[in-house]
């Protein structure tokens, strides 16, 4: 069965195409415009989308302009790529992930693994580079630019050959035709032209995420010296170049490097846990408004603010999301407590610096995530997330279990009725916490 293909909308209201399926750790592949196609991906690039489904859940995109996104926007800017894959991540709800980045699309992954640290655990690259004059003087790129200016069938059999390196000739009109599917000419050299402008090489001693960079030493646009540019920046990368490099091979690679430590059914349960997540109501809004630095600030009152929450309480941080925290605790009672020692600081914090108010959603559930490397995975972690981003600025909900394990123990529960929540087929009957009283 193919994908199931979804839409996600950016800030500046484009549509962008995306799939997701499989289950584990969640693993996001960029791929540039031009070479796209959420639905068309699932066979052309077969050896390794398919094969990476059985680890992780894999999730996979079309960039403005191509595929199945919205192709009338054309607006290539970094700025306007960095927000297609901010928007496919909001939608997915996933909180922390590996990015597994092709060609032009890896200055977009360093970029956004910078501007949000705390939301890529792994960075893998196929082939990257740090800025376009690493390969734009290279005769195969001079040569292929000329073509594109003058005849589109053959630029793309060309690119089959020279680029993608296809000898078999069904093989290269298979590949030719995928782009001529992808993207529009036009587009395309907009594309081109707005690559120009990119230049990652400021942030790369900025990158935190785990980092391994593949290259293709036979590459004839982007040479072997511009992936070891980009390793020589990234602190602690490991850069692996490889004289060819199949899409099968490249899927084993990621699955060793960013995969889950030893096989599925070797992994078990924890303890029961109950886990608790914040989520900062409209953060991209509120960065917007106040500017990058001023954002930051609130962002660590945030995280000042929960975490002195959890060291009162007994509570584990997991992980940062970008935009919250998770938590695990051992105890129901204990994770509610918490949950309101957050919003009331929160409320203190907010009467006395209206014009910098930090406005929070939680939410909680309770289970027996898979613990792993440090983190929490499984249905009990994943319902928590929707129940969070079910809830209100303000608002502490809990799904059913938690307020039957804490029944009895002084808190005050609105029965909120059932609710469908995203990737749970049945109903969930949640509980607003009324921590005001």
């Amino acid at each position: 069965m193919g994908p199931r293909i979804q839409y996600a909308k950016t800030s500046d209201g484009v549509n962008i195409a995306y799939a997701s399926m499989g289950e584990g750790p969640p693993l996001v592949r960029l791929m540039s415009p031009g070479i796209a196609h959420v639905q068309r991906d699932w066979a052309i690039y077969a050896g390794i989308i398919q094969v990476l489904t059985s680890t992780f859940r894999l999730i996979w995109y079309d960039p403005r302009g191509t595929g199945l996104s919205d192709r009338d926007a054309t607006d290539f800017s970094m700025e306007a790529m960095v927000r297609d894959l901010e928007a496919v991540i909001e939608r997915t709800g996933v909180r922390s992930f590996a990015a597994h980045a092709v060609g032009s699309s890896v200055p977009i992954a360093v970029t956004f693994a910078v501007t949000f640290p705390e939301r890529v655990s792994h960075l893998i690259s196929n082939t990257g580079w740090t800025k376009s004059s690493d390969f734009t003087g290279m005769p195969a790129y001079e040569a292929l630019d000329a073509l594109l200016q003058s005849d589109w069938t053959l630029f793309t059999e060309t690119v089959s050959r020279v680029l993608v390196g296809i000898e078999e000739p069904h093989l290269i009109d298979l590949f030719a035709e995928h782009m001529r599917a992808c993207i529009e000419p036009e587009a395309y050299r907009a594309y081109l032209d707005a690559i120009k402008s990119y230049d990652v090489s400021a942030l790369l001693a900025g990158v935190r995420a785990k980092t391994l960079l593949l290259h293709n030493n036979k590459s004839r646009i982007v040479p072997v010296r511009a992936g070891q540019k980009l390793a020589a920046g990234i602190p602690d990368a490991r850069f692996l170049a490889l004289d060819g490099m199949s899409l099968e091979q490249e899927a084993a690679l990621i699955e060793e490097f960013a995969g889950p430590a030893g096989k599925p059914e070797s992994v078990a349960p924890s303890a029961f846990r109950t886990i608790l997540f914040t989520d900062i109501e409209g953060s991209t809004t509120l960065t917007q408004r106040l500017g990058d630095a001023k954002a930051q600030e609130l962002l660590r009152t945030h995280n000042s603010i929960v975490r002195d929450a959890l060291k009162a309480h007994s509570g584990s941080e997991t992980k940062h999301t970008g935009d919250g925290i998770m938590a695990s605790f051992t105890s129901a009672s204990a994770a509610l407590e918490a949950a309101v020692a957050i919003q009331k600081a929160l409320a203190d914090h907010n009467a006395s610096n209206p014009d910098a108010a930090i406005r929070v959603r939680i939410g909680l559930n309770a289970g027996e995530p898979v613990a792993e490397e440090d983190d929490l995975f499984g249905t009990a972690v994943q319902l928590a997330a929707r129940v969070c981003d079910r809830a209100e600025a303000g608002q502490i909900l809990v799904a059913d279990v938690v307020q039957q394990l804490a029944a009895g123990k002084g808190f005050t529960f609105t029965d909120k009725g059932e609710a469908t929540l995203k990737g749970f087929e049945k109903p969930v009957r949640l509980h607003e916490v009324r921590w005001h009283d």
